[in-house]
């Protein structure tokens, strides 16, 4: 007798999609049950329906907003969260607060969310202007997409999601917002390693999907200040998409701008001039790249640091100036293998640059995933530290003495 095909016998099998639920899954003596029955199961896909409430059966995050989602060190009795001592505002209520001030003066302007109010600032936005903030829960691919209609409608919508959740949306990116070149803007938080949220909250890869897109224009900022004069020209670009990355954690002590004023799209800036060795920077290692250059003056190596601002449209002028007048060029950046220290090194190979003997290199985050830590410890980790960022320059060059390196005080 012929056996039966492989398909002829999928085919006379009966299958079923069993569904339990809804089930209060705070009552365990429900739960668990439900849970070893359902186990058994062997007839088919069996989808469990479990109902939860995020804080249930403390009363303090019950009642609080965000219901604790991410807390710090807090009294157990009175539920009383430690704080920190004074001093920079933080990267995101910056945001809030400039996204507030352009508001008030622009009623087209529109924050969106994908359940992350508090986490992106959009809770203050949404205070001032109800009517004027949405957040559509965990949908980042609607989020952007209804940006987007939003932007062809004349509107000004900054779409405010953490870098690692963007990834979510990168599809309605591509083809909701940069086909159609429309003037949407990301706010992209926890740009960056994250601390204690550890690789599925790192804000690693959106430099390099978001600069391979045609007519993006993408910043990062260096510190505070810099995050106000993004928002103020991300509000201004109303002719194709942009964004701006900042990280988690507070600005580095800046006094505050009352009026900031948008920046030239695609230039840089140079911070500290030198002769033998170039470091530019995109985004918040421009302290370290800093701390870096004392660490090589201290060696007797002249550096120069710059601030790209820009990845895309990238300040070419300012890149060919650097490796001209430099023997050793390091890009620094917060991000992975593929971003901006790759369009640096495109730009360099398309005009020749490279051709004469400069020394490049790249520094990024490490092509692996980095478990959580402090975030001073992962930027250790990953080579993005003052010490490291100095150790590269003088391996580059095959002279100084990296054992002697040491943060140079004032």
């Amino acid at each position: 007798m012929r056996a039966a095909s492989p398909r002829a016998a999928i085919s006379s099998m009966r299958w079923a999609f069993y569904y339990v639920g809804p089930i209060d899954g705070h009552d365990l003596d429900t739960l668990i049950p439900v849970l070893d029955n359902v186990r058994r199961m062997e007839n088919g896909p069996v989808l469990v329906h479990v109902v939860t409430q995020k804080g249930k059966g403390y009363e303090h995050a019950e009642n609080a907003p965000d219901k604790y989602h991410g807390v710090s060190k807090f009294n157990v009795v009175t539920g009383e969260q430690a704080k920190g001592a004074a001093g920079p505002p933080s990267y995101t209520s910056v945001f809030a607060n400039e996204l507030i001030r352009i508001a008030e003066k622009d009623e087209r302007v529109v924050g969106i969310t994908a359940a992350m109010p508090s986490g992106t600032g959009l809770d203050k936005f949404g205070e001032k202007f109800p009517k004027r903030c949405f957040d559509v829960g965990i949908a980042e691919q609607h989020a952007v997409t209804f940006a987007a209609a939003l932007a062809a409608d004349g509107m000004r919508p900054f779409a405010a999601i953490y870098s690692t959740f963007l990834q979510r949306g990168y599809d309605s990116v591509v083809h909701d917002v940069a086909i159609q070149n429309l003037p949407v803007r990301f706010a992209i938080d926890r740009a960056g390693l994250v601390g204690a949220d550890g690789p599925t909250h790192a804000g690693s890869f959106d430099v390099g999907f978001l600069g391979a897109l045609p007519g993006m224009v993408l910043m990062a900022s260096a510190d505070e200040v810099e995050l106000q004069r993004m928002v103020a020209t991300a509000h201004l670009i109303d002719d194709r998409p942009s964004a701006f990355r900042y990280p988690r954690g507070n600005g580095v002590g800046l006094e505050m701008l009352d009026d900031p004023q948008p920046l030239e799209i695609g230039k840089g800036r140079v911070v500290r001039e030198g002769t033998s060795v170039a470091i530019l920077s995109f985004g918040a290692r421009l302290p370290e790249a800093l701390k870096a250059a004392d660490m090589l003056g201290a060696q007797g190596l002249s550096t120069t640091v710059a601030d790209a601002r820009f990845a895309k449209p990238l300040d070419t002028e300012l890149v060919e100036r650097l490796a001209r007048d430099h023997e050793v060029l390091l890009t620094i950046e917060e991000g992975s293998v593929g971003g901006f220290g790759a369009f640096v090194l495109h730009h360099l190979a398309g005009c020749g640059r490279l051709d004469s003997g400069l020394k490049v290199r790249t520094l990024t985050l490490p092509d692996l995933f980095i478990d959580q830590a402090k975030p001073e410890e992962m930027y250790e980790q990953a080579g993005l530290d003052a010490r490291s960022i100095a150790a590269s320059a003088i391996a580059a060059l095959g002279r100084g003495d990296v054992s002697a390196l040491k943060v140079v005080a004032g």
